[in-house]
């Protein structure tokens, strides 16, 4: 999976900050939890509208990684050659 397409922000849920699927649930949340030693099992025990992925690409946005890197990757699985070739 490429992108952040379960990470949604909403000015009328949680005034715009990064939610899961346009729940009250926030990327911070997430982030919090897991810090505090939470695991993804016991995240979604706790909060069973979530899935595996909504928490595995509320870390990676978390964590600043560009949705272009992401575009980068799938662009050099796809198509082997020089990467050059293909940004142009």
């Amino acid at each position: 999976m490429f992108g952040f397409d379960r990470i949604t922000s909403d000015p009328n849920i949680l005034g715009g900050r990064a939610c899961i699927r346009g729940m009250r649930i926030s990327v911070s949340l997430i982030v919090n939890l897991v810090a505090n030693g939470m695991t993804v099992e016991e995240i979604i025990v706790e909060y069973p509208d979530l899935q595996q992925e909504d928490i595995q690409q509320a870390l990676r946005y978390a964590g600043g990684e560009p949705v272009e890197t992401y575009r980068t990757k799938r662009m050099m699985m796809a198509q082997p050659g020089k990467l050059s070739d293909r940004l142009l």
